[in-house]
């Protein structure tokens, strides 16, 4: 299975924000039934959720029945500012109207990775309603990932044990990059189970590995597979020539 890639080229990173909220906004138009999000971490990401939480995107969106997930979290104190959940909360989930019980954190410290993982791996479970995933029903309707320098996404990281798991939906992961703590990453199967995926990437620091991402590269950027079309929001400055 290769899924389709739409390439999406925006001047700076802030018409890339409007253009992936834009997106966002349409991808759920007219979903009827409770919807599935999963969110990343860093600055390309914190931009398009300060648009959601605002006109006129912001009322475009039914947040009663959304659920929020994480693609990945790192396993520190729930007040440690390298928290993906602790960024999200503070740019989108405290400024809208989201029932407590839709928001599906990934455990804090001082519970282990391996603890935490089971217990998203369970939420996750519960919320879908069934223990394997059925490929004809992706368990996220809007799948959310960023890319590192070194073509990680999530915390899927090269040369790391996370990327052969397959029999898993959610587990601990050793980092490939700064910051060296411990994480929990969704794996390849439960990003796949995603009616569609969008990467946003910004800054020329990304072009590189862009470029061998789009190339075939053996990256786990370049890996990745959904049941719908990933996009890729990019600005001029990170798009390969």
């Amino acid at each position: 299975m290769t899924s389709e890639r739409i390439i999406d080229i925006s001047d700076n990173a802030d018409a890339l924000a409007d253009r992936a909220a834009d997106w966002f906004v349409a991808e759920l138009a007219g979903k009827a039934g409770p919807i599935a999000v999963a969110l990343s971490g860093g600055s390309t990401p914190k931009r398009l959720y300060e648009r959601l939480a605002r006109d006129p995107w912001r009322s475009a969106l039914p947040f009663e029945r959304i659920h929020w997930f994480w693609g990945d979290e790192r396993i520190v104190e729930a007040d440690d500012p390298r928290r993906n959940t602790l960024m999200a909360r503070t740019s989108l989930l405290d400024h809208i109207p989201v029932p407590a019980l839709n928001i599906h954190e990934i455990a804090a410290a001082p519970v282990t990775p391996e603890v935490a993982a089971q217990r998203f791996e369970q939420d996750l479970q519960a919320f879908y309603g069934a223990r394997h995933l059925d490929p004809q029903r992706p368990l996220f309707d809007i799948m959310l990932l960023g890319v590192g320098s070194d073509g990680h996404t999530a915390s899927l990281f090269p040369g790391k044990p996370a990327l052969t798991v397959r029999d898993r939906w959610a587990v601990a992961s050793e980092p490939g990059l700064d910051p060296f703590v411990p994480r929990v990453t969704l794996t390849f199967p439960a990003i796949a189970s995603s009616r569609a995926v969008a990467f946003l990437a910004a800054g020329a620091d990304k072009r590189e590995t862009l470029a061998k991402v789009f190339t075939g590269a053996d990256l786990p950027s370049a890996h990745v597979e959904a049941a719908g079309p990933i996009h890729w929001f990019l600005d001029k400055a990170a798009a390969p020539a």
